[in-house]
């Protein structure tokens, strides 16, 4: 079984604010949420858990900490202070850090602790009885919980080593998906802070405008950590072609998301069959990505599972995120080699931290 870096999971969001014991099988996880009348109808069936990442040997994971809520009201989804994010965040961490306690998750926030930890799994031959601690690095996705630019110091000495600017709408610093404008106030000495601490930037959720100016300002390692293709699906959630190559000129890696939404074109939550989205859909994003590289080298896996969604909108052939496992098949079946096959699951994104952290 190939080890699988996940470059994109909400998981300390879904314990803290969707109530889970991720330590449990997602099975006894859906058995238990099955006796309630769900409080928002985008919370499906689950599909990740420690557990699950352990028998799909997803050993490795970027892991975030998400200032957002999750209520049928948009409007209430958003903190109505930036405190109030940032007390939230500083939670979800203390999640994250009571599971390294508990022997469920190690963190990984250098070059040192990578290598020791991707040795361990490499290892490791218990397969899907492995109890191995699942790896992450650190990431935020919005930047509420950041009060001033020179609180990103901070963040970085509480273990931040990424940091995505954007989500859905306007935020303190940019625009996110949904809307549209460049960096805001404070934007640019952001950007610069993380710069200078060597805080990662990761593009996903950017508007385009903001997007560029980002990256005409921000000098260190850019990755994008879950997003998919316009070419294939159009609508400003995916990249463009233009952004795809300067991201490969930068030496990004783009991690393939796994919400049917991005996936298939005209695909509608709550209307849309799943049964009409397959993993081999994911690998035409793929494709489409190492088309433009020439290699293979700028592709991994960013699933985005159980990230304001569930079962109801991943594709059809998977049914726990352990099914990741397939991914290697299909990417063989469509002609990659072994060693590229490697690369996507697992080494394109462990080489990028290689060099970041160099």
């Amino acid at each position: 079984m190939n080890l699988i870096f996940d470059a994109h999971l909400d998981m300390a969001w879904n314990a803290v604010e969707w109530n889970r014991d991720l330590t449990l099988p997602v099975a006894e996880i859906n058995k238990f949420e099955s006796q309630f009348s769900k409080t928002v109808p985008a919370i499906g069936d689950a599909v990740v858990s420690w557990h699950e990442l352990r028998r799909g040997r997803v050993g490795m994971t970027i892991s975030t900490l998400l200032p957002r809520l999750h209520r049928k009201d948009g409007a209430l989804s958003h903190y109505q202070s930036r405190e109030a994010a940032y007390g939230a965040c500083y939670g979800q961490l203390a999640y994250y850090r009571a599971m390294v306690a508990a022997g469920h998750l190690r963190e990984i926030s250098d070059l040192a602790s990578l290598e020791d930890h991707v040795s361990q799994w490499s290892a490791d031959q218990s397969g899907e009885a492995s109890t191995l601690p699942v790896g992450f690095i650190l990431s935020m996705e919005g930047s509420p919980s950041i009060l001033a630019p020179s609180q990103i110091e901070e963040w970085y000495n509480a273990g931040l080593r990424i940091l995505g600017p954007a989500h859905y709408g306007p935020g303190p610093y940019c625009f996110g998906t949904g809307s549209g404008g460049g960096l805001k106030d404070g934007g640019a000495e952001l950007l610069k802070e993380m710069d200078r601490v060597g805080m990662l930037l990761d593009v996903t959720h950017l508007a385009d405008q903001s997007f560029w100016e980002a990256l005409d300002i921000f000098e260190g390692p850019v990755l994008a950590s879950h997003h998919n293709c316009r070419a294939l699906v159009p609508g400003d959630r995916q990249l463009d072609d233009a952004q795809l190559k300067e991201l490969i000129k930068r030496g990004a890696v783009i991690g393939a998301a796994f919400d049917n939404w991005m996936i298939k074109p005209d695909w509608v939550r709550f209307v849309t069959d799943p049964q009409t989205v397959c993993m081999a859909d994911i690998v035409d994003h793929i494709d489409h990505i190492c088309q433009l590289a020439g290699n293979a080298k700028h592709c991994g896996i960013g699933t985005d599972l159980d990230g304001g969604f569930g079962k109801e909108q991943c594709p059809r052939d998977l049914t726990t995120i352990a099914d990741l496992q397939q991914m290697a098949t299909l990417l063989s079946d469509r002609g990659y080699s072994d060693d590229d096959v490697e690369g996507i699951m697992n080494r394109n994104f462990l080489d990028f931290f290689r060099r970041a952290w160099a």
